[in-house]
């Protein structure tokens, strides 16, 4: 034993300073090796569609009522499961309605607990009883202890835990003991979320589902462009903060960025209606507005076109001052004639859909006027200083990244850059190439210095204007396309210039040696390990298979967010990791949680097996289980230490 060696294990018997300490933390470990691995929920491209979100969590993609079928089986009526399930997901709802409703409210809330009970036993089984124990709410605790766990020495247990039960109804609990009974439950089903990107944008509930997130007990973040672009934004670059604003305006979502983050519109509206105030501005329409009056509609209009503006001229601006982001085919503005309203984009004329520019300067089309420099202002002050904007983000960046390694799978939202053989594409950028996991990591800390990097401004500017690169460059792994067409989309009819040409990474999803070389080049053993991949909605409906490369690779993007959903023909796709296999669940659309409670409605899903594992995995297999063994291995060595005197025991 070295001496590096023997200071470590001083350490660490300071926390075990006696034979039997470490032999019981030995046999503890050993004994949660052996459990069945949790259950691992994934989800992606959310696009701030919190209902249906917060309906999947809760339900944990049909996870819940499978356990409600496996308790119960054919002895409950396929009603009384629904009434069951319901209660679980919306229990404070739900009883509202049963106590206006139910004759007998005791028998029910006897015949309830007695369910839950079942269900909780059930759910807490893979756990040890110290995880449990720290699931549990304050409140409850000792008494769902007791009413969750096998007590041998009890002899007529079915009396003893009636009485209980009949002792919680009697006392006027009942009511708040099946709330804290379907939180349980609600906590057990998933022991662990992956979240695969885009949280933000399209929807009207980001802010709804990152205050979820940040209160659930066990998850990660893949960024998604989008949400990196809201990084961006809270670290007060501007172009960001246009292309959030603008994004909002076009989804008819300016009310999200007003009510649910404080940020105040006031100084944009009153420049776009005092610059187009007579420009109906029909490029720029609202999709999905729910807006009620057209004076409103008409004024959401007239933002979208003057955010867009400016967004246009930030950009051209940055493209000028990065020349290594190598995009001055991005540059349009200046391709403009405003005599003729075309522009020259590629060596050939298109007619331009709008010809109302008052605030670009022929001579230099990317300066802001000093107008549009005071709106910018404004609005990066509201980002800079929107608490709630801020505590997101950070919690973004503390647990998020730009892909995962997680229990043998590779975890990222968009695609990593290839050339058409299927290599690693090389990028060079500020004089220095890389290509495949390097590349990853070069942007993911640039992106963090964007935000954290405080002492050296020039450092945080790159960094902001790295995290635009990655929204929007067609070698970042997030966009992966040739180019962004937000101009050519609001401005030339020419559909053939709105479309936006992929990496080839999408063409060569069912090459096994590429899809292996990606994993390998991720330290992820291609024999056993998935990639699980969001970004692209999958058009099921158009004949498309999530599942690649023989279920190597695995697309989960459905078209969660209504916006994508004609496209896709269903709601979403989410998947489960648990101890037996994998499972890919399609969800058709969510109505509402109205409708999901009063009629009992679940969201209704298809399950595909992906695949199922011969031998059942336990706790040993992850990668908390190396941890785990790895622990065991050094009090085991610490045990010998103990036994040949070279460490002495202390006494208690």
């Amino acid at each position: 034993m070295n001496d590096l060696e023997l200071k470590y294990l001083k350490s660490i018997a300071n926390l075990y300073p006696t034979i039997a300490s470490a032999s019981t933390e030995i046999i503890n470990l050993q004994s949660i090796l052996n459990l069945p691995k949790g259950t691992e929920h994934f989800l992606t491209d959310i696009h701030g569609a919190d209902e249906q979100f917060l309906h999947v969590l809760k339900n944990g993609s049909g996870s819940v009522i499978r356990k409600i079928n496996d308790a119960f089986g054919n002895t409950l009526s396929s009603r009384d499961k629904k009434m069951l399930a319901t209660l679980i997901y919306y229990p404070e709802q739900k009883i509202e309605i049963v106590l206006k409703e139910e004759e007998n409210i005791e028998d029910w809330y006897k015949i309830t607990l007695h369910r839950l009970i079942q269900i909780s036993k059930r759910v807490a089984s893979k756990y040890t009883r110290s995880k449990v124990r720290k699931a549990l709410p304050k409140d409850f605790a000792y008494i769902i202890e007791e009413l969750i766990t096998e007590k041998a020495e009890v002899l007529d247990k079915e009396a003893y835990y009636n009485e209980i039960i009949n002792t919680i109804i009697r006392i006027g609990r009942a009511k708040e003991f099946i709330i804290a009974l379907s939180k349980l439950i609600q906590r057990l089903v998933i022991d662990h979320l992956h979240i695969i990107g885009d949280i933000f944008d399209r929807g009207p509930g980001p802010h709804i589902i990152m205050d979820t997130l940040m209160e659930y007990h066990s998850v990660d973040i893949q960024w998604g462009n989008h949400d990196i672009l809201w990084m961006g934004a809270a670290s007060g670059h501007l172009a960001c903060i246009a292309n959030v604003v603008r994004i909002s305006a076009k989804h008819g979502n300016l009310d999200m960025l007003e009510e649910g983050y404080g940020i105040n519109l006031i100084p944009l509206a009153t420049f776009a209606l005092n610059t187009y105030n007579d420009d109906k501005c029909k490029c720029f329409h609202i999709n999905n507005s729910s807006r009620d009056y057209d004076k409103d509609l008409d004024l959401d209009n007239k933002m979208h076109k003057a955010i867009s503006i400016i967004q246009f001229k930030l950009e051209g601006q940055l493209i000028k001052r990065r020349p290594d982001f190598q995009m001055n085919h991005r540059l349009l503005l200046d391709k403009i004639n405003f005599d003729t309203n075309r522009i020259l984009i590629d060596g050939k004329e298109y007619e331009l859909l709008d010809s109302n520019f008052p605030t670009i300067d022929r001579q230099d089309p990317y300066k802001l006027t000093v107008e549009e420099e005071q709106v910018m202002e404004r609005l990066k002050s509201a980002f800079l200083k929107c608490e709630k904007l801020q505590k997101h983000v950070r919690f973004l960046f503390s647990k998020g990244s730009l892909y995962k390694v997680y229990n043998s799978n590779l975890l990222y939202h968009g695609c990593v850059p290839l050339n058409k053989d299927g290599s690693f594409k090389t990028i060079t950028l500020f004089g220095k190439q890389y290509s495949g996991k390097a590349w990853y990591d070069f942007l993911e800390n640039y992106a963090r210095k964007a935000y954290y990097c405080e002492d050296d401004i020039e450092v945080r500017q790159k960094g902001q204007d790295i995290i635009w690169y990655i929204w929007s460059n067609e070698n970042s792994p997030l966009f992966g396309k040739t180019k962004m067409a937000t101009f050519e989309r609001y401005f030339l009819s020419d559909k053939e210039m709105h479309k936006e040409q992929k990496n080839y990474y999408y063409s060569l999803l069912e090459e096994e040696d590429v899809v292996n070389r990606i994993l390998e080049e991720f330290n992820v053993d291609s024999k056993t390990g998935h990639i699980i991949n969001g970004h692209m909605p999958v058009e099921l409906k158009k004949g498309e298979n999530p599942i690649k490369c023989n279920g190597k690779l695995l697309i989960i993007d459905g078209g969660f967010s209504k916006a994508y959903q004609r496209k896709t023909g269903i709601a979403g796709y989410t998947l489960i990791s648990n101890s037996v296999g994998l499972r890919l669940v399609s969800h058709e659309p969510f109505e509402s949680a109205e409708d999901a409670i009063v009629n009992e409605k679940d969201i209704h899903s298809d399950t595909t097996i992906v695949e199922s594992f011969s031998n059942r995995r336990c706790v040993g297999d992850t990668d908390i289980g190396k941890e785990l063994k790895e622990k065991i291995k050094e009090l085991e060595a610490l045990l010998r230490a103990y036994r040949r005197g070279t460490l002495i025991e202390k006494e208690l």
